[in-house]
């Protein structure tokens, strides 16, 4: 005859409280092999290697409804299937983590004395270069091999020998760095961006790298907010600039307009502003097409569209204001996806607010998508377009 435990005993072994075994008993994932006279629940070695199996899954971060459902009485498939989809779980948890903890020690090292007035601006500004760093992280997952946004972003700048460039809100800048070898010899570039944001990383490249950059190109990063006059003070006592770049700076100033009203005034007569606006978003026509395809209705795309159009129209209104010359660069870039799931959770990202949608659609879409995938060799390739404006005088 078989030992028989005692739930103390095989909480004991397996390195876990009997307040665990018995909630693992109400959930339904371990029940006593047999009961003492006095009632006492009794395990054997077998329910011990159950035990030992949800400890170890609960380590590696799944739920007990999960291991309920899917995992203790599962076939190997199934197991195979739930760990793929946990590890990318917990690749995507890691990756939160790390900036989390990236993002408290730049603020820790920012300031000597921390008030809360200064965490809340702080945080709010790496919340907002975080964003940024996570789209860009996927899309880096994502992307055809051999394509690199910043490298394209670069070429249609055209950039000249001694040219003189003005760089607002200059961030992480990997615009310089993806083309760091490239920039044209005599290059003068001024970087303003704020403490707070990815730029304090930008300044440590700068000196660590600064010896690798073409002959007698110069870059100097100043730490000023460019919703202050006293920056604009700064910036308009040197000589104008040929070429001025202000990219992905509309969501982080209160006021968007102030800044284009300034840049005439600091551009040369030929030179030209380089800015990017909203445009009609690839991913919202992709994933309204391919719904549409299986019937399924998404009104909120459609009034994403329909804001994305007005905004786009508001945009260029505002730039003709300020500009005589106005043309729209567009750039692609194209994404490759093998894999329905990572699909659907690119596309919940994006519409983080449909939970309801998502609940009562999610498996028709993965469908969708799994067909698509599959009619295409097992490689779907996704076509965006961003836009830009050179504006000049």
């Amino acid at each position: 005859m078989d030992e028989k435990m005692t739930s103390g005993e095989i909480a004991k072994k397996a390195g876990v409280s009997q307040k665990a075994v018995r909630l693992y008993d109400e959930k339904g994932l371990l029940k006593p092999t047999d009961y003492s006279e006095g009632n006492y629940r009794l395990y054997d070695k077998e329910a011990l290697q159950i035990l030992e199996k949800i400890v170890a899954l609960k380590q590696i971060g799944f739920s007990l409804e999960e291991i309920r459902d899917n995992l203790v009485a599962g076939d190997a498939e199934d197991i195979e299937a739930a760990l793929r989809m946990q590890l990318k779980v917990m690749e995507e948890k890691r990756y939160r983590i790390e900036m989390v903890i990236d993002a408290i020690n730049r603020t820790l090292a920012r300031r000597e004395k921390l008030d809360w007035d200064d965490v809340a601006d702080i945080v709010k500004n790496v919340s907002i270069d975080q964003e940024a760093d996570r789209r860009h992280w996927q899309a880096i997952n994502h992307a055809v091999p051999g394509e690199d946004w910043y490298v394209k972003v670069f070429n249609s700048l055209n950039i000249k020998a001694d040219e003189k460039i003005l760089d607002l809100g200059c961030g992480y800048s990997k615009l310089w760095r993806s083309n760091w070898e490239r920039i044209p010899e005599g290059t003068k570039i001024s970087a303003y961006d704020i403490h707070g944001s990815w730029a304090d990383d930008f300044a440590e490249y700068l000196e660590q790298n600064r010896v690798g950059l073409p002959k007698g190109v110069n870059i100097d990063l100043e730490f000023s907010d460019l919703e202050e006059d006293a920056t604009w003070d700064k910036i308009g006592s040197k000589k104008k600039y040929s070429m001025i770049i202000a990219h992905y700076l509309k969501d982080e100033l209160k006021d968007y307009e102030a800044l284009i009203a300034r840049i005439p005034e600091i551009m040369t007569d030929d030179g030209f502003f380089s800015i990017n606006g909203p445009a009609l978003c690839s991913w919202d026509i992709f994933f309204k097409d391919a719904l549409a395809e299986e019937g399924i209705v998404t009104p909120f795309i459609d009034c994403a569209i329909t804001e994305q159009q007005r905004e786009s129209d508001a945009f260029k209104a505002l730039l003709e204001k300020y500009f005589n010359k106005i043309r729209t660069v567009i750039l692609t870039s194209s994404f490759r996806y093998c894999d329905a799931d990572e699909l659907l959770s690119k596309m919940k990202d994006d519409y983080s607010g449909q939970e309801k949608f998502f609940a009562k659609y999610q498996d028709r879409i993965r469908d969708c998508f799994e067909k698509m995938i599959a009619s295409n060799n097992g490689e779907l390739i996704i076509d965006t377009e961003g836009a830009f404006y050179h504006c000049g005088k």
